[in-house]
C-alpha cells in the first residue's frame, strides 16, 4: 500500500523525486515556499520554473506553500532544500513533523561554518534520533530521473528496517534503491564528489583531457575515502553506487551543475560570472572550503579541495590548479 510523503523543495531534484515517488504508487505532496511552484504543480501538474522537461506530473503528486499542511500526515518527510539553508529552513518544521514518520534527505553537502554533515544538520535541527534518519544518495542526474531511464541509488539509515521502508517507497520500473548502514560514508561521498567535479569541469573547460580527468577523479576518490574512513565511514561505501557511482556521473555530464560550474570556470569566467550562467545551486562551491576545514580538523590532508579553494578565492587558474595537487617529492600512491 503507497504512502503519504511530502517532500519539502520543489527545485529540479526535488520534483523528480517526486515523480519517482508517486510512479511507486505514493500520494506525493510537495512544499515550496514559490507560490508560482505551489500553483504549477497543484493546479497544472506542472513545474515551469525547476523541472520543465516534464510536460505533465504524476496525477498523485500536488503542492503546497503551508508547512503544516505540508507533513501532517507524512509517513516520510523528504528534505530537498540547498544544503547550506538547510538547517534554517528546518526549523520551521520542528514539531509539525509526525512522531512516527522517516525523514530522507536528498542534500550533498558540508555545512559552512560547522563542517557538519547533511545528516547532523537534519537531526539537530528536527531533533530527531537516528533511528529515524536517511539519506539517498548516487549517480542521481535529476533530468534524466526524471526522464525516467534506469538509475540506481542507496539509501541509508543507522535502522536498515527503516532504509528498506525508504527503498520500498522509491521503487520502480526504473529506478532501484539498495539499501545499508553506513549513514557517514553515504553523506561523505555524496558531498566530496562535488568538489571533484568541480576540478573535473574546470579541466575540461580549459581544454585538458581523458588523462587529466582521470588523474583529478581518481586523486579526488583518494581524498574523499580518507576523509570519510577518519570521519568513521565504511570505505566499502566509496566504491559503490553512492561513491565511484555517483562520481563517474557527477563528473562526466554536463547535466551536473558542478561540473557545468566547474567548465565555466575553465573557460576563463569568474566565480561571479559563473554563478549568474548557473542553472540552480553547484552545492559544490559552499562545500569546498567545507571540505578543507574538515580536512584541518580530521588530520586529513585535502590537497585538491585546498587548490580549488584557491580557485574559488583566490581566481588562480586551472594550470595553477592542477600544478598544485602534487609536491616534487615522490610518493607512493
Amino acid at each position: 500500500m503507497g504512502k503519504n510523503i511530502t517532500v519539502l523543495g520543489a527545485g529540479a531534484w526535488g520534483t523528480a523525486f517526486g515523480q519517482v515517488l508517486a510512479d511507486a504508487g505514493n500520494t506525493v505532496t510537495m512544499w515550496a515556499k514559490e507560490q508560482q511552484i505551489v500553483e504549477g504543480i497543484r493546479d497544472h501538474h506542472h513545474n515551469a520554473v525547476r523541472l520543465p522537461s516534464v510536460e505533465k506530473l504524476p496525477d498523485n503528486m500536488t503542492a503546497t506553500g503551508d508547512r503544516a499542511e505540508a507533513v501532517k500526515n507524512a509517513d516520510i518527510v523528504v528534505v530537498a532544500i540547498a544544503a547550506q539553508f538547510a538547517r534554517v529552513a528546518l526549523v520551521e518544521f520542528k514539531g509539525l513533523i509526525p512522531d512516527h514518520a522517516i525523514v530522507v534527505s536528498l542534500m550533498k553537502g558540508i555545512e559552512r561554518g560547522t563542517n557538519k554533515r547533511m545528516d547532523e544538520v537534519v537531526r539537530e535541527s528536527l531533533d530527531l534520533p537516528a533511528d529515524r534518519f536517511a539519506a539517498i544518495s548516487g549517480p542521481n542526474l535529476s533530468k534524466e530521473i526524471a526522464d525516467r531511464h534506469p538509475a540506481a541509488t542507496v539509501v541509508a539509515c543507522t535502522n536498515l528496517d527503516n532504509a528498506t521502508k525508504v527503498a520500498e517507497a522509491c521503487t520502480t520500473s526504473y529506478f532501484k534503491p539498495f539499501v545499508t548502514t553506513d549513514v557517514i560514508g553515504l553523506e561523505m561521498c555524496g558531498s566530496l564528489k562535488n568538489v571533484t567535479a568541480l576540478a573535473v569541469g574546470m579541466a575540461r573547460g580549459a581544454g585538458y583531457g581523458e588523462n587529466t580527468a582521470a588523474m583529478i577523479e581518481t586523486r579526488g576518490l583518494a581524498e574523499l575515502t580518507a576523509l570519510g574512513v577518519a570521519a568513521g565511514a565504511d570505505p566499502k561505501t566509496f566504491f559503490g553506487l553512492a561513491g565511484v557511482g555517483d562520481l563517474i556521473a557527477t563528473c562526466g555530464s554536463s547535466l551536473s551543475r558542478n561540473y557545468t560550474f566547474g567548465a565555466n570556470l575553465g573557460k576563463g569566467l569568474t566565480v561571479e560570472e559563473a554563478t549568474k550562467v548557473s542553472n540552480g545551486v553547484a552545492e559544490g562551491v559552499p562545500t569546498t572550503d567545507a571540505v578543507v576545514a574538515l580536512g584541518d580538523q580530521l588530520d586529513v590532508p585535502t590537497p585538491l579541495a585546498y587548490q580549488m579553494s584557491r580557485v574559488l578565492n583566490e581566481g588562480i587558474s586551472c594550470s595553477e590548479m592542477l600544478a598544485g595537487l602534487f609536491g616534487h617529492e615522490v610518493t607512493g600512491e
